[in-house]
């Protein structure tokens, strides 16, 4: 099993230009990738308290600070777009100079991010996009090379044959690509491996605790289950463990508690994206995309008025967290070794 995987889809450059070249008139005035006093930029999320969000503003906040730039983390401590949605209209109210986002849904997100476009304030996606808006980038991990690799992991230590479900979270794009990748690889790799159950748990604990119970007693030989995030994967697990510890619970990302379950056996294991790079490159992208003086691409972004900053997709990678590497991925140590306070400074 790979304890890393890194899906190069996308080369950004990210160039110290000359602050004398002629055709970068920005430059003249300013060092390159050097913030102005007062420039600040946004990260946006739903759920604002879950973990997952925290290493990435930790290094969107040290590739700012390289810059000195100034960093602000909001959202909503809701699952509820409509309150994600109020969010980030006070952000765009503030007029910062950009925002990275991490939006709930794809749909309800693009009238007001082309609105911050109009404005002059970029807006870069992290972990799940809004593909028709205008954003400038989108930066992720490969989801279908996540949910394929979380298959492969699955299905090896079943011998290639049994019966396996998934849990799910209909809707946000990112959750039904994994889904529908671990699916996709079972069938053509893994034949003897059968889908049997698929419930949505909405990242609902209490709903995947339920829903693998209902599923184990229709199916009593199941042995694994798949879900797209964390927060169901606790429920399952305890499901799991009250009806023998048969069942194998796989998920995607990782926090201190799936990382103590992984450790005591209780979670097979889980694959998390690097949300390190997440953070880092977006701020750079943002910056960059807040700054188009210092892009001078070969096309027509002049004539046709838009930014020329504008990298469709880059990937930042992914780990496969097993027993093996778990203490790796946990966030206390890791604020401990960088000596910050995290989403608290």
């Amino acid at each position: 099993m790979k304890k890393s995987l890194q899906m190069v889809t996308a080369t950004v450059a990210l160039s110290i230009l000359s602050a004398t070249s002629p055709a970068m008139a920005e430059t003249k005035a300013s060092t390159p990738f050097k913030c102005k006093p007062g420039e600040t930029y946004y990260m946006n999320v739903m759920v604002s308290g879950v973990e997952y969000w925290f290493p990435v503003y930790e290094m969107m906040k040290e590739a700012a600070r390289s810059m000195g730039c100034k960093t602000v983390y909001t959202g909503t401590p809701e699952y509820d777009v409509n309150k994600q949605l109020a969010s980030f209209e006070q952000i765009l109210a503030k007029k910062p100079a950009g925002i990275l986002l991490h939006p709930m849904n794809p749909d309800p997100f693009i009238e007001p991010i082309n609105r911050a476009a109009e404005m002059g304030i970029p807006v870069v996606t992290f972990a799940a996009d809004s593909p028709n808006s205008k954003r400038v980038s989108f930066i992720t991990s490969d989801n279908y090379q996540e949910g394929k690799f979380a298959a492969d992991a699955v299905a090896e230590d079943m011998g290639g044959k049994g019966e396996y479900a998934v849990l799910e979270n209909p809707g946000q794009d990112n959750h039904d690509r994994r889904v529908s990748a671990f699916i996709a690889r079972m069938k053509s790799k893994w034949p003897d491996m059968k889908l049997v159950s698929r419930a949505a748990s909405n990242t609902d604990a209490t709903k995947a605790y339920n829903s693998v119970m209902t599923m184990a007693q229709a199916h009593p030989n199941l042995g694994a289950v798949f879900m797209p995030e964390a927060t169901s994967a606790m429920g399952a697990a305890q499901a799991a463990k009250e009806l023998g510890g048969k069942i194998r619970v796989f998920n995607a990302d990782v926090n201190a508690k799936i990382l103590d379950m992984i450790k005591q056996g209780e979670i097979f294991g889980a694959v998390n994206p690097n949300q390190g790079m997440q953070g880092y490159m977006g701020m750079m992208l943002l910056y960059m995309a807040a700054h188009p003086g210092l892009i001078d691409p070969m096309n027509d972004h002049d004539r046709a008025g838009y930014n020329p900053m504008s990298v469709p997709f880059v990937d930042n990678g992914f780990s496969i967290v097993t027993k093996a590497n778990a203490d790796d991925f946990y966030w206390d140590k890791y604020l401990a070794k960088r000596g910050t306070k995290g989403i608290n400074e």
